[in-house]
């Protein structure tokens, strides 16, 4: 028996970097994904809340989630406040009909902001109907050293939020097991960001099948479990040596997504076969981009 949930499979506008935002609502209504989540950065489209409106209607691509600011790249882009940046989000999402507002833990230095961050978040959420979905991170690493770069925790499990995002590329720069996570996220989980990695220290954002992560297993469970959020695919495609490069990685990550969204419980022959295609291709790491938060202050 075959379940397809109600997910919907979104592209992340960063996934198309170092292109526009309007580049992502084009390929995205070429692939034919579902909908974008909108990176909030330096592009200046990316925070015109009308010119994502206009490209939305022309492009018939539906915003189905904002990602708030919070890269290290991005500090003074809709304000220093971190606190305006959220609220600024939120009115985004709601102007747009997205659902989800995505954010990631403070860093330590924002130490006001990390203090009350749960309880900031808390408060947020219950004065909209948007989700706001605290993501996972991980400790910057550089050889044998290791930094905690987010506070209260990389690990927003072991903290109390409404919603949570699982990102598969910053399970594999933690090196924590990617399923055990969703596990404690439990009904918690509302937002998922579809990347693979191999444990680098550097957040890889690899095409799905690509890396070590369970990223077919994760697909998999959310059909068992009728999954109702949002798959958002947040790859790297830096690299990529032309733009038709580019658009078969997404068309490649949107395949394997809508491929294990429809796996039957136990089927092993999809994940098999994919497994045995990415062995033989080459995954190349890359850092400098929206999708990346290894970044150095």
């Amino acid at each position: 028996m075959v379940r397809i949930p109600d997910a919907k499979v979104a592209l992340s506008t960063a996934s198309v970097y170092p292109e526009s935002t309007a580049t992502a609502f084009e390929i995205a209504a070429r692939l034919g994904y579902d909908g974008v989540e909108v990176m909030v950065w330096t592009d200046p489209v990316s925070q015109d809340i009308e010119a994502l409106r206009r490209l939305s209607d022309y492009h018939r691509v539906p915003i189905l989630a904002v990602h708030a600011p919070c890269l290290l790249i991005t500090q003074r882009v809709w304000s220093t406040d971190p606190w305006v940046k959220l609220q600024r989000a939120r009115a985004a999402a709601e102007k747009l009909g997205a659902s989800t507002v995505v954010v990631h833990p403070p860093f330590r230095w924002q130490r006001n902001y990390a203090k009350d961050f749960v309880t900031g978040i808390w408060r947020m959420a219950e004065e909209t109907d948007v989700r706001f979905a605290v993501e996972n991170m991980y400790p910057w690493r550089y050889r044998d050293r290791e930094m905690l770069a987010y506070a209260p925790d990389w690990d927003v499990t072991n903290d109390d939020y409404r919603h949570f995002t699982v990102d598969l590329s910053h399970t594999a720069t933690a090196r924590t097991e990617a399923l055990a996570m969703v596990d404690r996220m439990g009904d918690r989980l509302a937002h998922i960001h579809l990347a693979d990695g191999k444990g680098s220290a550097k957040d890889e954002h690899l095409v799905p099948g690509r890396g070590d992560q369970p990223c077919a297993e994760l697909l998999e469970r959310l059909a068992r479990t009728g999954f109702d959020g949002h798959v958002v695919i947040e790859v790297n495609t830096r690299r990529a040596m032309s733009s038709a490069e580019r658009e078969a990685d997404l068309a490649e990550a949107l395949a394997f997504t809508r491929l294990h969204l429809a796996t039957s419980a136990g089927s092993t022959s999809a994940r098999s076969s994919s497994s045995a295609r990415s062995s033989s291709g080459t995954a190349d790491p890359a850092s400098a981009d929206p999708a990346s938060e290894l970044r150095r202050p």
